[in-house]
């Protein structure tokens, strides 16, 4: 059963249950009212050409309704990216997956100050073109029972393509992600009872939909499961989204840390109150960020991990398994090992290699690329690329991408160790990511960024010089005003090691 026939269940189910707190409009959606806005915009959307469908609307309703009617159109929504480059972005998507149309709002090509293009269909437009009478149809058909509305609804197979998502080219070029619907069915069906999850929780809807943690777990999970969800338009309104903490009482916050370091920076004693479960993720969970919000709101955060390419959560810390500092045990169905780097052989517990993992939750393939495709995954394992150690307990310790580990004079420097000890003498408003830079002798050089300048650089090297190896301090720590962020919040290595590259010429 296909993910859209599981949201007619539970909307027949749920009815006039509030699904969605849309905050961009102010408006209260229903299963209900949800139901009837899919079937509308599915019987608009049915008639256009292609398989695959463009996707370009920011964290809200419409968001919602248009992938869910996309998926009973027949079609497969590309979720694309528009917080950096969405013009080319689009361009991106349009040839990979051969898109004819991409679906969007003016209002947001106004705030991005983005050009029309002949391909754009606007949202818009067809709230316009809409009549009493598919008023009026789409209302009497979600009166039926939920097996004659699926009838009239796209029907298909498990293993059919849920959604392309686009790698977050943090690192190297996107690539297109193939979800199944079994894929994303494996994460949903699971997480609610392994987080012990109730019938009345909230989730705040923080994440952009065109980021799998977002996707999966601040929209299918919360829909599938009879869940509300408070949706947020901009993740970076800190202030906005914690007042929304309190007053629709979210019980499940999830987001990378760089959000959850912006909530903690505009919340008052009391706002978290109602936050039950609390998960971080796409990045590593600092450990004074972690003990901040446990000491200053109570709330204990467990840091999970997942990737695009695994629908996405792999592993994560609950209530009865945690082990801070950690990402948890692997979730069921997930089989995961650590393999030599050199050899691809498994190595024994409590040592580091390559993360591998296997189960219905790996993607399909790389959408167009099998030669990427047959690299990441061979006999059903998929390559993370991530570096890690499983313990005699099976928690899985986190040590970093592979390409965030350097060789300096021939000898590996991860990259993220050295982030961790300068994170120590830093302030917890103070960011800073730490890249290798080119060198001619060396091969590389490490380099620290950070984004103030009341920071005494003389002195936090000195410091690092008796917690790290020589080859692991930075050469120079650098002062960016804006760390480039990628719309999921996570730091985009490429632009700052672009940006360390230009400033290191200038001297």
């Amino acid at each position: 059963m296909q993910l859209q026939t599981r949201f007619i269940l539970q909307a027949k189910k749920q009815g006039k249950k509030i699904a969605v707190y849309d905050i961009t409009s102010g408006n209260d959606y229903t299963y209900e009212r949800i139901l009837i806005a899919a079937l509308i915009l599915k019987a608009k959307i049915e008639p256009l050409q292609g398989h695959y469908f463009g996707i370009m609307i920011p964290t809200t309703a419409g968001c919602h309704i248009s992938i869910l009617a996309t998926l009973m159109a027949g079609k497969v929504p590309a979720m694309i990216n528009y917080s950096t480059g969405a013009i080319e972005n689009c361009e991106y998507a349009r040839e990979k997956c051969a898109l004819d149309f991409v679906l969007t709002s003016k209002k947001l090509l106004q705030k991005l100050n983005l050009p029309q293009q002949s391909w754009f269909i606007y949202i818009e437009d067809i709230l316009t073109s809409i009549t009493s009478l598919d008023k009026i149809k789409a209302a009497l058909l979600s009166k039926m029972p939920a097996a004659l509305i699926s009838r009239y609804t796209h029907q298909g197979s498990m293993n059919d393509n849920c959604v392309i998502l686009f790698t977050s080219g943090s690192e190297k070029t996107p690539k297109a992600v193939q979800l199944t619907h079994k894929n994303i069915w494996h994460n949903v069906s699971l997480l609610p009872s392994y987080l012990d999850m109730r019938d009345y929780e909230v989730f705040g809807g923080t994440l952009p939909l065109f980021h799998v943690f977002g996707l999966t777990v601040t929209f299918w999970m919360p829909l599938l499961t009879g869940y509300s969800v408070v949706a947020y338009s901009n993740p970076l309104e800190y202030k906005v989204i914690v007042d929304g903490i309190r007053k629709y009482r979210i019980s499940v916050l999830v987001g990378t840390p760089t959000f959850f370091a912006g909530y903690l920076k505009k919340a008052q004693k009391g706002d978290f109150d109602s936050v039950r479960i609390a998960i971080t993720g796409a990045d590593k969970l600092p450990e004074k960020l972690r003990l901040s919000y446990l000491h200053q709101h109570d709330v204990k955060v467990m840091e999970g991990y997942g990737t695009t390419e695994t629908s996405p959560v792999v592993s994560v810390n609950n209530f009865h398994f945690c082990r801070f500092g950690s990402i948890g045990k692997a979730v069921p169905g997930a089989q995961v090992k650590v393999v030599d780097r050199e050899t691809g052989e498994e190595i024994p517990a409590g040592e580091t290699g390559k993360l591998l993992v296997k189960g219905d939750l790996v993607m399909k393939g790389y959408l167009g690329d099998e030669e990427e495709t047959s690299l990441h995954i061979r006999n059903g394992w998929y390559d993370t690329g991530d570096m890690a150690v499983i313990d005699e307990d099976g928690f899985i310790w986190h040590k970093g991408r592979l390409r965030r580990f350097i060789k300096v004079a021939g000898e590996m420097v991860s990259l993220v160790r050295t982030e961790e000890a300068l994170s120590k003498f830093l302030d917890e408003e103070v960011n800073c990511c730490v890249v290798g830079v080119p060198d001619d002798v060396k091969g590389y050089h490490v380099v620290a960024a950070i984004d103030s300048k009341d920071i005494n650089t003389r002195e936090i090297l000195h410091k690092l010089k008796k917690e790290l190896p020589a080859i692991a301090v930075p050469r120079e720590i650098i002062y960016i005003e804006d760390i480039p962020l990628m719309g999921s919040g996570k730091v985009n290595f490429r632009e700052v090691e672009n940006i360390c590259r230009e400033k290191g010429k200038k001297k």
